[in-house]
């Protein structure tokens, strides 16, 4: 039996297909060309494709949605792929950085990192760290905290004594009024997260190892 090349998933926003990212391009153009013309369908169906691990160049996808949309039936909104390009993965790497700073934010000073920054001393108030990965401050936090700056909800904020003015992750904004900051047991040893209901909420750092538990790089041990 033939390998399927082109497998059609349905949706409420229109339809998926998933190309075969392990034969040749011409093998998987000529199916892809029959698999549109098979069915009537009535007005414009959205459909994405998705190329799995699958390089392709910019005119090769240009052909794959000109095969698609010569049937007048489809519009291809999007193509996702598995593979990441040079500038994709150049910005990945500067995300994964870990960088270190010792010493004091004073106010009105702005701490940036393109990663992960640990804190060794306090952010005062009025004092600002931004980071596009997790924030660590090993002193006291009474300024403000910016997380996952470039949109990264999986991003937290930790303080040996947890008391900022503002807290932000990714695209989420929260002022520590003395209201909130009541319903923190303790200002000691708190992490702040993003949670599954898409809000910002604190915890006990013990607790950070179940909450993100993919945080945790390190091999070894026993």
């Amino acid at each position: 039996m033939k390998k399927q090349l082109v497998h059609i998933k349905g949706t409420k926003d229109g339809l998926v297909l998933r190309l075969d990212d392990q034969c040749s391009y011409t093998e998987l153009l000529e199916e892809l060309g029959k698999k549109v013309t098979d069915g009537h369908l009535d007005g414009k169906i959205d459909v994405q494709l998705h190329l799995g691990r699958r390089y392709c160049t910019p005119e090769q996808k240009a052909q794959l949605i000109e095969v698609v949309e010569k049937q007048q039936k489809y519009r291809v909104k999007n193509i996702q792929s598995d593979v990441l390009t040079v500038e994709e993965s150049k910005e990945q790497e500067k995300s994964s950085h870990f960088e270190t700073f010792v010493g004091i934010v004073r106010s009105g000073q702005v701490l940036r990192a393109t990663g992960d920054i640990l804190i060794l001393g306090d952010v005062n108030p009025n004092g600002r760290v931004e980071a596009g990965g997790n924030v660590h401050i090993a002193g006291k936090l009474k300024g403000i905290v910016h997380a996952g700056a470039n949109g990264n909800e999986e991003a937290v904020v930790f303080a040996s004594h947890f008391e900022p003015t503002h807290v932000l992750i990714a695209n989420l904004v929260e002022v520590m009024t003395n209201e909130s900051k009541y319903f923190l047991e303790h200002t000691h040893q708190i992490f702040a997260y993003i949670n599954e209901d898409g809000t910002i909420s604190y915890d006990r750092i013990q607790e950070l190892r179940n909450i993100r538990p993919n945080l945790s790089t390190f091999k070894g041990g026993s």
